[in-house]
């Protein structure tokens, strides 16, 4: 397993650097990497740690959304209050309605199984979408106006939603059936996330301002209460709604708001970690995917993945419509809103692995959108947010 973290570490970092030099988003030449060194390629990933990857994979998306979290202020949220609240569903909705209408006609695939395969590809990816997000507000574009605060708190609940509904569609497949009850797990998930993580923000700056800790076991702190947050996401999401990822961002949000100077020194620790869990996540996000589905997809699926994107794009511009935005700062949204990786990799099989009509279909569709949509994105957040968004 060493060998293959040294492999991952090393050709990893090598892939980023020579993508950025040829003005490419670095996690390309990572989920390349990852792609060559996993079974779909040369197979030189050790088994065990494959096994352990979607935890792994967890972990770099917890160290991200913390640091998200800590660099988040409500009232910046305020400004574009009704906005943030429609990103965390509007978009997904409309992705999910176009696949209702492309499917069927690209794919031959049943209303039941395009929305399986609309759930699955709906998902934004946060491991994309927040560290491109801090980086924006760090150099302080578009903050004064909400906008990468807005796409920040929107993708993360807009997860939610979508697996929610992921959930209850692959159900209602497998032989189960539809309960009403289930959509009422999307704002219970997210209100619990919040209100968790709320007060244990709160309770992390009392204990705090009493012990005296340095910097590097505050980190250890934070980490290990935000792993404990996750984990009550999986034991108890079966009983009620439950987001562990929302409650780890209101922790680190109500933490900067007690805090702040304390919250610029542990988002400033957590960016060092980032740096190590940025080539983990994307790395083994590459090595999932399974490249003979893409290269077997044909055109057919490209033209899916684009043609959801219009909806999603759509629903995004709903979404700022009657707000103060210009026409560049919307359209930012808009191209900020497409990338998809995380979501994909880890659900994307599970139709296969259950044994449904549409799983190869789902599994390759997913393929291509984490091969098309993130290093796409990516670049062109990159490409425009210097000219798109104001200082």
């Amino acid at each position: 397993m060493l060998l293959s973290f040294a492999m991952i570490f090393i050709l990893g970092m090598l892939a980023g650097q020579l993508c950025a030099k040829v003005r490419l988003p670095p996690l390309m030449g990572m989920l390349i990497t990852g792609i060559v060194l996993g079974p779909s390629c040369l197979n030189l990933l050790d088994p065990s740690l494959l096994n352990i990857s979607s935890e792994l994979r967890r972990i770099a998306l917890i160290i991200i959304l913390l640091r998200a979290g800590l660099n988040l202020r409500l009232e910046d949220l305020k400004k574009v209050g009704r906005s943030a609240i429609m990103m965390c569903f509007v978009p997904a909705c409309f992705e999910i309605s176009g696949m209702l209408a492309a499917a069927p006609v690209l794919f031959g695939l049943s209303v039941l199984d395009s929305l399986i395969l609309g759930t699955v590809i709906a998902a934004v990816s946060p491991a994309v979408i927040v560290p491109h997000m801090l980086k924006i507000m760090d150099e302080g574009y578009g903050v004064k106006q909400g906008i990468p605060q807005m796409i920040l708190a929107g993708a993360s609940a807009d997860d939610v939603f979508v697996i929610v509904l992921f959930t209850s569609f692959t159900s209602i497949a497998a032989g189960g059936h539809f309960e009403i009850g289930s959509l009422l797990r999307i704002p219970v998930s997210i209100l619990l996330g919040i209100g968790a993580g709320a007060v244990l923000g709160y309770a992390m700056h009392q204990f705090l301002s009493k012990i005296h800790l340095s910097i590097e076991k505050i980190i250890i702190l934070f980490l290990s209460v935000s792993f404990l947050l996750v984990t009550a996401e999986d034991l108890i999401n079966s009983t009620v709604g439950f987001s562990g990822l929302i409650a780890v961002m209101a922790m680190g949000m109500m933490f900067a708001a007690k805090a702040e100077t304390e919250a610029a020194d542990l988002s400033k620790g957590l960016s060092k970690l980032w740096t190590a869990a940025e080539i983990i996540l994307f790395v083994l996000v590459g090595a999932a995917v399974d490249i003979s589905y893409a290269l077997n997809a044909g055109v057919n699926a490209i033209l899916l993945i684009f043609a959801v994107l219009v909806f999603r794009i759509l629903g995004v511009a709903l979404c700022v419509a009657g707000t103060k935005l210009n026409f560049k700062e919307r359209l930012f949204c808009m191209i900020a809103y497409t990338p998809k990786a995380t979501v994909q990799a880890a659900i994307g099989a599970i139709p296969l692995s259950m044994g449904l009509a549409c799983g190869n279909t789902v599994l390759t569709v997913a393929v291509i959108a984490i091969l098309i949509t993130a290093p796409l994105g990516a670049f062109l957040i990159d490409l425009t947010y210097r000219r798109f968004l104001q200082l």
